[in-house]
């Protein structure tokens, strides 16, 4: 036994190489290095030779490595021993990597601290288990951020510029909308970004095709059980938002569930032939109402083309307890339909859409009447067709004097547009008595339709109450 420690301790001092922390390994003690070689050593106990270095003579006496056969007649005070150690050091080892993990480079790089060479860290390429417990929580991640930001400020900044820029030709390649910038999930997507650090990879087409859609489909039913709950026990109405796809030329119907707690969108379907069949549409809506629960069912709202109504009957016929309800954003667009086929409202309509398409398509024009009018425009956009039609006859309305003194002032005479055919057209439409008349009579009709239709149409509040 002490010719083994002798032969254990003259292995030690061959090695050369050997630094402070591996002489006070105390796997060496139970292990006679062989050849000189240090990656081959001979178990003290059975003689076995091992060509993987202490730590595999180590695993040989501890036991449960694939690396190494346990020794089954070790000393158990040598096993206690030596599995401490390395349990020891697996976990130095591991709140080291993870201090080093922030401050790295591509390759290894040596640098000098007085007498003594360090190398830094190479940059981790694996992510262990446990690091989602011992990350930096985003508060703390923001603040060091913050408070680095006095010293490097521009290096800070440089680096969010190149950040967003590779954002921003995202946007551009694939043709997204600049308004999607506004949404709270691309916040969350870029806080789960850095939360992740260096080297995530990008979800592959199949996956946002089919694993990740399945788990969001799964998320948003999850979110929909509370109001299930409640259609239960308040119940609900549905509602179907008809709407026409000028691109592909396709009648599509959207089907939502409204209670208090909210309106949620349950599916779309393409109606182009079932539009046209009353029977057809009924049997959608009572599928629907199949789907959500008759019990929960209180009303079905349609709007007020006739199909829909013989629909509405049908499905009243059959389900006692529901009713049908016409919309009332619809009806009341229907009502204005009906009232821009006045003569006299129909006048002055037309003849704002010439002069809005006359000015709107020359922009010495538009900056001209801006002038005029205060930087306020003539055309109002709207949700609804018609409401829009109203809307822009009140602006009319307002600007009236504004766009008399535009085609009587002098920068209209000093200009080209008397020239032309058109802006003559529209100085004599300006300047008629009849066509502002008829335009304070359209909105006489009009004015408290279009306030109700305002109020109905909105989504920020239940409107019942102010109707």
């Amino acid at each position: 036994m002490s010719d083994a420690g002798a032969g254990t301790s003259r292995g030690g001092s061959q090695g050369g190489g050997s630094q402070g922390g591996q002489q006070a390994d105390p796997g060496r003690k139970y292990g006679i290095m062989v050849k000189n070689n240090i990656n081959h050593w001979k178990c003290i106990f059975c003689n076995k030779v091992l060509t993987a270095g202490v730590s595999q003579l180590k695993q040989h006496f501890v036991g449960g490595h694939k690396n190494a056969k346990k020794y089954p007649v070790c000393p158990e005070h040598v096993r206690a021993e030596l599995g401490n150690y390395m349990a020891v050091r697996a976990a130095e080892r591991a709140a080291q990597s993870m201090r080093y993990e922030a401050a790295v480079n591509e390759d290894d790089v040596e640098e000098v601290d007085g007498d003594q060479p360090v190398r830094k860290a190479a940059k981790r390429k694996n992510r262990g288990p446990l690091d989602k417990f011992v990350m930096s929580l985003p508060p703390d991640i923001l603040k060091g951020r913050k408070d680095r930001k006095a010293v490097f400020g521009a290096c800070d900044k440089d680096l969010r510029d190149k950040v967003c820029g590779g954002i921003a030709r995202w946007f551009y390649d694939a043709g997204i909308a600049f308004n999607a910038a506004s949404h709270d999930s691309l916040k969350e997507m870029t806080k789960l970004i850095g939360q992740y650090g260096m080297g995530l990879k990008p979800p592959s087409m199949y996956e946002l095709r089919f694993p990740l859609l399945q788990n969001e489909v799964a998320n948003v039913d999850a979110e929909l059980v509370p109001n299930r709950e409640e259609w239960a026990v308040k119940g609900c109405s549905i509602m179907s938002d008809g709407w026409r796809d000028s691109v592909v030329q396709k009648d599509i119907v959207n089907f939502l569930v409204n209670s208090p707690k909210g309106s949620v969108f349950i599916r779309s379907k393409e109606v182009f032939e079932v539009v046209k069949d009353a029977t057809l549409l009924f049997k959608l809506l009572d599928d629907m109402v199949e789907e959500v629960g008759e019990k929960n069912v209180v009303q079905v709202v349609t709007d007020n083309a006739s199909n829909y109504v013989k629909a509405g009957r049908l499905l009243e016929a059959k389900r006692p307890h529901l009713f049908w309800t016409p919309c009332a954003a619809h009806c009341l667009d229907l009502m204005l339909e009906d009232i821009g086929k006045i003569e006299a409202v129909k006048s002055a309509m037309k003849k704002c859409m010439f002069i809005n398409a006359y000015i709107y398509c020359r922009v010495p024009l538009v900056n001209m009447m801006k002038r005029f009018t205060d930087q306020r425009n003539l055309h109002r956009p709207a949700v609804r067709r018609f409401t829009t039609s109203f809307i822009t006859l009140s602006q009319y309305h307002l600007q009236q004097a504004n766009l008399k003194k535009m085609v009587t002032s002098e920068e209209w005479d000093d200009s080209k547009w008397p020239k032309e055919a058109g802006a003559r057209k529209l100085k004599q439409y300006i300047l008629q008595d009849s066509f502002w008349r008829n335009i304070a009579y359209a909105l006489k009709i009009s004015s408290p339709l279009v306030k109700v239709l305002r109020i109905v149409d909105g989504e920020r509040k239940p409107p019942m109450g102010y109707i």
